[in-house]
């Protein structure tokens, strides 16, 4: 196998550097310390104290106007911060993005598995966010949603901060039908299509989402598409984007998407193993432009693995 090459709660949390590197924004939790520099090595104890300070020496440390901060300023508690992550020895995902589409105020990304859409992890460079601010020249590229970095298809980026905030409006007022396609095995006695819905919190470790009791928050209309013996391919339609949604559904039917290495249970993976990736894609967005009045479309130009009559699904193109 080898793929082809939220809305965001803040632009500052997704602008880039001059060096395309995505900042991260922090707002100072409550503590008593006297510098910002001590709030900080206690916020992220696994940073040295001199790799923050050569950060405030380069200015990668800054206000929400962009304004280098000095480490020994006092620490004020709700003050929001700008950082910018830098990783050594970061990875390379060895697939490429393709740019559908893109224009003075949208760009819409085919993102291949395994490349994360902003800032995670060891994740700096090699992120959606920052491969498109370097071919496209546009400091000013943010992502109106996201997909998990597992997830390979479709990600919309606002292009323009005048005209940011009428396509970011469309997703609280669920003015966006996504569409997803999965691998799984099949969903036995359960009449299709099927409509899911559940709530969904916090799970452990910190990173997993789970069903629990209450009135639900989530909702996943789910079709099949092709059958096999081992395996379906599904039709997946969120109506509510909750982190994990269609991951936690699906395992919660008992079928749990081929490749999920979270759902049921979580599956380690080596560094650099790029192998049997999750069978999810972001296959298609449609809505009506805020600007322009038209009805829009994009779909996916990657596959899924393909349905075999019997055993396990073939490697994904």
């Amino acid at each position: 196998m080898r793929p082809t090459p939220l809305p965001p709660s803040s632009d500052d949390a997704c602008r880039v550097h001059a060096d395309d590197v995505p900042a991260s924004r922090l707002q100072l939790p409550a503590g008593a310390f006297d510098t910002l520099l001590d709030g900080l090595c206690a916020r992220f104890p696994n940073v040295p104290r001199p790799v923050w300070l050569d950060r405030f020496a380069r200015g990668r440390v800054q206000d929400v106007h962009g304004a280098p901060l000095d480490a020994a300023m006092a620490y004020r508690v709700g003050q929001e911060v700008r950082y910018f992550r830098e990783v050594d020895d970061e990875p390379t995902v060895p697939f490429e993005e393709r740019i559908l589409h893109a224009d003075a105020h949208l760009v819409v990304a085919d993102k291949p598995h395994f490349l994360p859409v902003t800032p995670a992890g060891g994740h700096v460079r090699e992120t959606l966010l920052a491969r498109l601010v370097r071919r496209l020249g546009n400091p000013d590229l943010v992502p109106l949603h996201r997909i998990d970095r597992d997830t390979a298809g479709l990600v919309m980026f606002s292009a323009c901060v005048d005209t940011r905030e009428r396509y970011q409006s469309l997703f609280p007022r669920r003015r966006i039908v996504k569409v997803y396609e999965a691998v799984a095995p099949p969903i036995g006695g359960l009449a299709m299509p099927h409509v899911h819905r559940s709530r969904m919190g916090r799970g452990e470790p910190f990173f997993r989402m789970r069903e629990v009791a209450g009135v639900a928050n989530s909702e996943t209309r789910i079709d099949v598409i092709e059958r096999g013996a081992a395996h379906w391919r599904y039709r997946l339609e969120p109506v509510t984007g909750r982190k994990h949604q269609l991951r936690v559904h699906m395992a919660a039917l008992g079928a749990p998407i081929a490749g999920d290495r979270t759902y049921p249970d979580i599956v380690p993976r080596e560094a650099g193993d790029f192998s049997a990736p999750l069978q999810l894609l972001a296959r298609s967005l449609s809505f009506v432009d805020p600007l322009t009045g038209n009805a829009r479309m994009f779909e996916s130009q990657r596959s899924l693995a393909t349905i075999t009559p019997d055993g396990e699904p073939s490697p994904a193109l």
